[in-house]
């Protein structure tokens, strides 16, 4: 790869419109699709998502847990599918939350970051809460292997309003800081859930992307994405996951839904 994971991402989104969508084959999943709770059912799933959706959806965001659960069996079926989607041109976006001192973080950076692991994505979501400098040999492996970053800062659970409130703003300053002098986005994107009630958060600064989980099955429209992100719309990418996975048979359809409602509301 050559281009920056910024220029690939603002490529997608401009070409695909403001979406990501989730890979979650959770067992209530699998049994609506009648497949079994099984490592072949998880492929078959996750074999037709990629298929279905990969040449409409910016941006695909594989949840490792749902994988992880069946041991290296599900680890298998995980590599294979960022490899088809990556193969397919489509940015994958893994799902893992991980956050810890900096040598495990060297070693998750190597499992996910580095472009020779079999896990390698275009990008990670990482957890914030040992400091967000325990993050630096993260982003430094990101910035190294054109790809990024998304860091906790709000989500919707309001469990953790307190404890969030606190440290999202940490967290939009040291992305905006490692942002700093990159176009079109940084190397560090926020995620930031999109039922939040208000944002109380200025993202102004940033200069990388937001995610914002949380469209469609827990609540959020697109309209309500356009009023909470205003100021900073055209850097949202918001993620669906339950609402386009449901029926099999109406994946692609949902999908074109959500990414054209997003469109409309999140672009100029």
């Amino acid at each position: 790869m050559n281009d920056s994971f910024g220029t690939r991402l603002r490529g997608r989104l401009d070409k695909f419109g403001p979406l990501c969508v989730g890979i979650d084959p959770s067992p209530a999943l699998l049994d609506a699709w009648g497949l079994d709770d099984s490592p072949s059912g998880l492929e078959h799933f996750s074999r037709t998502v990629v298929d279905t959706i990969c040449d409409v959806a910016a941006v695909v965001k594989p949840q490792s847990a749902f994988y992880e659960r069946w041991g290296s069996r599900g680890v298998a079926v995980l590599e294979r599918t960022i490899a088809d989607l990556r193969e397919a041109g489509t940015l994958v976006l893994l799902d893992v939350k991980r956050g810890d001192v900096d040598t495990t973080m060297a070693a998750y950076a190597e499992a996910y970051l580095d472009r020779g692991s079999p896990l390698a994505a275009d990008a990670v979501t990482l957890s914030p809460y040992l400091g967000f400098g325990s993050l630096e040999v993260a982003i430094t492996s990101a910035v190294a292997n054109d790809a990024g970053v998304f860091v906790l800062a709000r989500t919707s659970n309001p469990a953790a309003a307190g404890l969030q409130q606190r440290v999202a703003d940490l967290v939009i300053a040291g992305a905006a800081a490692a942002n700093a002098g990159h176009r079109p986005f940084g190397p560090v994107g926020v995620v930031m859930g999109a039922t939040l009630p208000t944002l109380d958060h200025s993202l102004a600064g940033l200069n990388g992307p937001i995610l914002a989980p949380g469209l469609g099955a827990q609540g959020a429209s697109p309209a309500d994405l356009a009023r909470l992100f205003a100021p900073v719309r055209g850097s949202v990418v918001p993620s669906v996951s339950r609402a386009v996975l449901a029926d099999p048979k109406r994946l692609r359809s949902m999908t074109m839904r959500y990414r054209d409602e997003c469109v409309t509301y999140l672009t100029d």
